[in-house]
């Protein structure tokens, strides 16, 4: 039998937005491959606990942490809780966000600076609170050969125009360059900084694209390897960005879209 080897091993790490989707499924995977993993909610404790019992059920660690993180104050104290509980951070997934959607012309300012706020703002919060401790306690070699790792949850849309979900796209878009930005602000100081693009994912957020046959066919057409993402997919690949796997990966965003991005509307020669 092949043996499980645990490639986060006694690395802390921290997933906002964890308690559903794509999260949830970061969180479980980044357990099963040794980390002890903070789950970060915003609403339904009742969710975060049952991702905690699945963290627990297969022999992991974990514990649940409310804050939203667009508010400075609740995402410092989030950050003091969890460096009172284990000392200091490894890894941070910047997962947390959410839609508003309209048509350009009929979208409120609210609705605007609300998902630029939890989308860019809020991963902006929680990655500086990250380096601060990152650069505070240096290297941990027997840990990993990385000060810190920060995967940025973004999206094919960080490049793809979203017709009715400007908001969300813009978040986007500005996620994929503060990600840039900060890798090569950080990478002297071993610091990797990294992102993750999904494409279509079948979680909650998105349910209606994808719940009945009719409206998955649909959505095939947008995908050229003819099958909608599962929040496993995502967490695969966060587990890799995360390791030591990926030690000379920095400043990279990781499509994980079954071929979203390659344009499939020119298959057949445009």
């Amino acid at each position: 039998m092949k043996k499980n080897i645990k490639t986060l091993s006694g690395q802390i790490a921290l997933v906002t937005g964890a308690n559903s989707g794509i999260g949830k499924a970061v969180a479980i995977a980044l357990a099963e491959a040794g980390a002890k993993v903070v789950v970060n909610y915003v609403a339904n404790e009742h969710a975060a606990e049952e991702v905690l019992k699945i963290i627990r059920d297969k022999g992991g660690e974990a514990v649940a942490l409310h804050a939203d993180v667009s508010n400075e104050k609740q995402v410092q104290a989030m950050f003091a809780q969890l460096f009172k509980l284990y000392g200091t951070i490894d890894i941070l997934i910047n997962n947390a966000g959410l839609q508003r959607d309209a048509k350009f012309w009929e979208m409120s300012l609210e609705d605007w600076e609300f998902v630029l706020r939890v989308n860019l703002t809020g991963q902006f919060l929680c990655a500086r609170e990250a380096v601060k401790e990152f650069l505070r306690r240096g290297l941990r070699p027997e840990v990993s050969k990385a000060c810190g790792k920060i995967i940025c949850m973004s999206s094919v849309h960080e490049i793809i125009p979203w017709a009715g979900h400007v908001n969300y796209a813009a978040s986007k878009g500005g996620v994929r360059l503060m990600m840039q930005t900060m890798s090569q602000e950080l990478a002297p100081y071993k610091i990797r900084v990294n992102s993750v693009g999904p494409g279509a994912i079948k979680t909650p957020i998105n349910e209606s694209v994808w719940s009945t046959p009719s409206a998955e066919q649909e959505l095939l057409k947008l995908i050229p390897y003819k099958r909608v993402g599962e929040p496993d997919d995502i967490g695969k690949a966060v587990v890799w960005l995360a390791s030591d796997d990926s030690d000379y990966v920095n400043g990279a965003t990781l499509f994980v879209d079954g071929g979203m991005t390659l344009y499939p509307g020119f298959a057949t020669g445009g």
